[in-house]
């Protein structure tokens, strides 16, 4: 590909980017918006089984880098070392090849890594999170169901403070 075929290549890209239009916004909620929504698990889902698949592959990638990335470490090394110590400039950038390659592989593993740990972290975080966030939804429903008349007809006793007869049972 020539250069000029790249410099083409980017800037119809730009322009392709540039007539679309993007609204930062949230999208609105199904219905009038002064009810829940009747979807129980909200708007936020984490499947924990992706998580975990995520975290899974991200180590299962840094343990084959590891095994596999530094095969020719040792032989790389001593071909370039043997072929510098005979004169050839070959030898200098054989070994300069071999040392950004580990520093590549170093970097990559590390980001493997970071990408486990962090799938990990945040499988636990959301699951707590979740438990937290479905106790205080929870008591903010009955909270509200206290006071909302629409619960039981007017005039009646609202159900979401019992049926009364424990009040009943107690007095007898």
């Amino acid at each position: 590909m020539a250069w000029d075929e790249w410099e083409q290549l980017k800037t119809a890209a730009v322009e392709r980017q540039s007539t679309q239009m993007q609204l930062n916004r949230v999208p609105d909620e199904p219905g009038d918006g002064k009810t829940l929504s009747t979807n129980s698990q909200g708007d936020l889902k984490v499947d924990q089984q992706h998580l975990a698949k995520v975290g899974d592959q991200a180590f299962e990638l840094y343990n084959r880098l590891w095994n596999e990335g530094r095969v020719a470490e040792k032989t790389t090394d001593s071909a370039g070392t043997d072929l510098a110590g005979q004169g050839f400039d070959l030898g200098g950038a054989l070994t300069q090849v071999s040392i950004k390659w580990m520093s590549s592989l170093s970097d990559l593993m590390d980001a493997c890594a970071h990408i486990s740990n962090h799938m990990d972290f945040t499988k636990n975080a959301h699951a707590g999170d979740e438990v937290f966030i479905e106790r205080e939804m929870s008591s903010i429903a009955a909270l509200a169901s206290g006071f909302d008349e629409r619960v039981g007809p007017p005039g009646k006793r609202n159900e979401a403070y019992g049926d009364g007869d424990e009040k009943k049972k107690d007095d007898k």
